[in-house]
């Protein structure tokens, strides 16, 4: 039997999060309005748990980013495929990840996959040179570790 899942990342701001990591992967934000407004419209939601953000209405606390070609609920927005699921919690970062995205940047084009994701806002954490190949560490706008190889 072959498992469905999806990545879940912790945030502070799971929008922030979520407009960074679809920008850096070419995903697209899960647009959920649709069940919004029909959990608004049954009274099983208040506007308390909903915000607006580029232009329609989410939810407050989580928010997925999708593979443009993977198939999706389009009652719901929800991706059928490849995900990453952001949640906001009240607790900061504090360690080290223990799992991390690896972004595999066209070859010959590492140095300018880096340099287009710090301008949406990563950082650079170090380069690695290793007998097994070259890549860099970096960090997403709430410091999650991720490589670019």
């Amino acid at each position: 039997m072959t498992l469905h899942w999806k990545l879940v990342v912790d945030a502070a701001d799971p929008h922030t999060q979520a407009d960074f990591w679809a920008a850096a992967l070419g995903y697209e934000t899960e647009d959920n309005s649709l069940l919004i407004g029909r959990l608004r419209a049954a009274g099983a939601i208040g506007e308390e748990l909903t915000l607006e953000h580029g232009g329609r209405t989410a939810f407050r606390d989580l928010v997925a980013v999708r593979h443009p070609d993977d198939s999706y609920d389009p009652e719901s927005g929800t991706g059928l495929g490849r995900r990453i699921l952001f949640q906001r919690v009240p607790e900061a970062k504090t360690v080290k990840n223990r799992l991390h995205i690896d972004v595999h940047a066209a070859p010959g084009e590492r140095e300018a996959e880096v340099t287009r994701l710090t301008g949406l806002g990563a950082s650079v954490l170090r380069h690695v040179r290793e007998a097994g190949g070259e890549f860099t560490v970096m960090a997403d706008p709430e410091g999650n570790e991720f490589c670019v190889h």
